[in-house]
């Protein structure tokens, strides 16, 4: 489905949003405009041929009253359609909140005082990082704009701030009051008296036999893009950027013959929770989630040529709204390259002596957003046999606390004196609207066994596929078990291939599949429930975009993927949305500090009997290198 009624906001559209959001008095005098996008249609009203118009939704803070609205915008009669006041969550953080969070704390005394008593009176050498308070079950957050803040301290301007943790103070602030609500100070820990530095000034030397690699593409890229549509090899998708989800691959198609052949109307990320795992009363609450607390669009990085992304790359920016309902451009917020990827199919012919290979070539499309200390990486690489791999990128900093000297602690790993980096763990929910050869589709969940030794299976040799269909949403029970090689295979029931068998894409989850280790009373349960489970299958719906509710900042009621799917609603044979959460548990190691290398954490769509054999035979072999004249894949 490639209408541009999916497509992101142009500047032109989040300018008339804001205008149109000011003029009917939405956010009072001065509305802070937290997120601004496409409210997008109704898929099943455009298949009915309704006319649909061109909509915008906002996330909009009052930042005088701290009332909350949820407002939707038609841009064609340039009108509010409906504007829907807050009572649970509320809009992500604004720009300006961090900068109000650091000058309204560092104007309090009692925060100064407690800085002094660490021997720390210079307050800007202090960083504060903010999180939302959701967590926190003694604070009321009504009327309230809440930020808990934890405290670093900086030698210098580019010292690594985590490795000075200011333990046992936090100070939480009231951005729309601008006044300090609390400060709490458990008592002083000594610091980490050395600096951690990762730039290349406090490492030499330097290797020296690290040889130039260059990747080039002497007659330019193999793929075209039209707006936000990509056309590469057999490949057609558009590539959009939203200001909460960051990255949306959405209209993918695959050629077969003369047809393109749907597999997918959109995937994205839908929410990541990283809650951290000490119990201590300076520790307990602290969870970040990066999509609904934070806007991990807005916080795209503008990638670099040849650091983020190397060979013949091809930019996107990205348009997002500031806090005041302008637009605001991440140059290069995504890039789009080539790369080769080892062998797509070999086969040697042992009785002729032949050999027949093809080296595999995939598109990727990846951004990187930074939030805090930690940056993700996303990447959706395309491969010319028709699967699809998601990779999810770990960066950055570790989050650290201060120790006692000789303390062993129970919930963080030791990684330089007196500081330790605590447990915690990043969970990504995906949201993957499968159109699988058209939108009727059915999710079986596919679990690989040995057949009971018997008459059917005499020598105990057989292997056997047990398919339970998720006929209803709770059917299945939603974990990876690799012991069974469990999968989940998204069909269309109406349509074959020519051997009889249903056309299919299968979820093919990674190692990193770990689900929530909080245990309730922690809210962390009841916010992000979305988080217990690897795998869910919901009927679409337009209302049911991300996996903890529209709005996560400060929301205690248990919306989402949970409460959505307490009502077991049918999924057979209809339009359904499976969604995937990838988890990865972070015990710090010694090497991870004082910055960490990439973790990785990925899965993959194959088509499963979507074709009639393979779609790659097409590929053709690589041209001559190194001054052979043979055929280097082909003899």
């Amino acid at each position: 489905m490639h209408s541009p009624l999916f497509d992101a906001l142009t500047a032109e559209e989040i300018r008339s949003v804001s205008a149109i959001v000011r003029k009917a008095g939405i956010g009072g005098d001065r509305p802070g405009f937290a997120a601004v996008f496409t409210d997008e249609p109704d898929k099943a009203r455009l298949r009915a041929g309704e006319a649909v118009g061109r909509r915008a939704r906002a996330m909009v803070l009052d930042r005088t009253s701290a009332a909350r609205y949820d407002v939707r915008v038609d841009l064609d009669t340039e009108k509010v359609v409906s504007s829907a006041q807050l009572v649970d969550g509320g809009p992500p953080m604004l720009i300006e909140d961090v900068a109000i969070v650091a000058e309204v704390a560092k104007a309090d005394d009692r925060y100064v005082a407690a800085l002094a008593k660490r021997g720390i009176t210079d307050l800007d050498s202090v960083q504060l990082d903010p999180f939302g308070a959701g967590n926190r079950a003694d604070i009321d957050l009504d009327g309230r704009r809440l930020w808990c803040a934890v405290s670093y301290h900086r030698h210098f301007e580019d010292d690594n701030g985590y490795a000075h943790a200011v333990e046992g103070l936090v100070v939480i602030v009231d951005t729309v009051r601008r006044e300090v609500y609390a400060v709490e100070d458990a008592g002083v820990k000594p610091m980490n008296p050395t600096c951690d530095n990762y730039t290349a000034e406090h490492n030499q030397p330097m290797r020296s036999d690290v040889a130039p690699l260059d990747i080039t593409q002497p007659e330019g890229v193999g793929f075209r893009l039209d707006g936000p549509e990509m056309s590469w090899q057999k490949w057609r998708f558009r590539i959009n950027m939203h200001p909460l989800e960051g990255l949306v691959i959405s209209g993918v198609e695959y050629q077969d013959g003369d047809e393109y052949r749907s597999v997918m109307h959109r995937g994205s990320l839908a929410e990541m929770l990283v809650p951290y795992g000490d119990p201590d009363d300076a520790h307990y609450w602290r969870s970040a989630f990066d999509v609904g607390e934070y806007g991990l669009g807005r916080l795209a990085n503008s990638l670099l040529l040849g650091c983020d992304c190397l060979g013949e790359i091809v930019y996107l920016d990205a348009v997002v709204a500031d806090d005041d309902g302008e637009p605001s451009v991440i140059e290069n917020a995504i890039c789009i390259h080539e790369e080769d990827a080892g062998i797509l199919w070999k086969h040697t012919d042992w009785v002729t002596g032949k050999v027949d290979v093809r080296r595999s070539r995939k598109l990727v499309v990846s951004f990187i957003a930074t939030v805090g200390n930690y940056h993700y990486g996303f990447y959706w690489n395309f491969f010319q046999d028709g699967h699809i791999e998601v990779d999810t990128k770990l960066l950055g900093i570790v989050q650290t606390r201060a120790i006692a000297p000789g303390e062993v602690p129970a919930h963080a790993t030791p990684i330089a004196e007196n500081l330790a980096a605590t447990y915690h763990q990043h969970l990504f929910s995906f949201r993957l609207d499968m159109e699988v050869d058209g939108w009727q589709n059915t999710v079986y969940q596919n679990d690989v066994g040995g057949t009971p030794v018997g008459p059917a299976n005499p020598h105990g040799n057989a292997i056997s596929v047990t398919k339970t269909m998720i006929a209803r949403e709770n059917d299945g029970d939603g974990f990876t078990n690799p012991q069974s090689a469990r999968n989940w295979v998204v069909v269309n029931p109406n349509k074959r291939n020519r051997w009889g068998l249903p056309v299919g894409y299968k979820l093919l989850p990674g190692w990193a599949s770990d689900t929530l280790i909080a245990q309730e009373p922690s809210l962390m349960v009841k916010r992000a429930g979305f988080a217990t489970k690897n795998v869910w299958v919901t009927p679409y719906s337009p209302e049911e975009m991300r996996s903890a509710g529209e709005h996560p900042n400060g929301d205690r009621s248990g919306a989402g993927l949970p409460a959505w799917t307490a009502a077991d609603r049918p999924v057979e044979n209809t339009d359904v949305v499976l969604w995937h959460t990838v988890g990865v548990t972070h015990i710090p190691r010694s090497e991870d500090w004082p910055v960490m290398p990439t973790e990785i954490a990925s899965f993959m769509l194959l088509p499963t009997n979507f074709f009639d054999r393979n779609p790659a035979l097409d590929v053709p072999a690589n041209e001559p290198r190194h001054g052979s004249g043979d055929d280097c894949c082909h003899s």
